[in-house]
């Protein structure tokens, strides 16, 4: 999918939402599509002080925050970057991601059983889960 064919249904998700995509917001959303993998924060403020030389890191971490929040894109804690979510119409969705430690290789993968087990595990606790993140590191197969 086309990353302006992206950013229209990201509009229209904000539409729906009463959400607000700024300038800013779209062009790190744009620069995002044009990563094939994670990418860390200052990276992205770089590619973005190319078209915005005042951009500062606050900058880009309201927009990803923007983003995140909207389920645009998907902060990996663990290597502290972001990929893209192109099925972003749930933005509540469990994540689950596989991390290669070779290349870098970020992929999303949606395993239902899994999420079904995390929460029954929460609920046995009395655990109320409000978002899902799940990251697995080894090596993938290109590796």
């Amino acid at each position: 999918m086309s990353a302006k064919h992206l950013l229209e249904q990201a509009k229209d998700v904000c539409q729906q939402r009463g959400a607000r995509m700024t300038r800013i917001r779209e062009q790190v959303f744009l620069l995002l599509t044009q990563h094939e993998g994670a990418v860390g924060a200052y990276d992205l403020l770089e590619e973005l002080k190319r078209t915005d030389a005042a951009a500062k890191p606050a900058t880009i971490y309201r927009a990803l925050d923007f983003l995140s929040q909207q389920g645009f894109v998907h902060k990996i804690e663990s290597i502290n970057a972001f990929i893209l979510c192109h099925h972003f119409s749930d933005c509540n969705h469990p994540v689950q991601l596989l991390i290669c430690d070779q290349c870098g290789h970020v992929e999303e993968i949606q395993s239902n059983n899994l999420d079904l087990a995390i929460r029954a595990m929460a609920d046995a606790s009395g655990f109320s889960i409000s978002h899902q993140i799940v990251e697995a590191h080894g090596k993938c197969q290109s590796c």
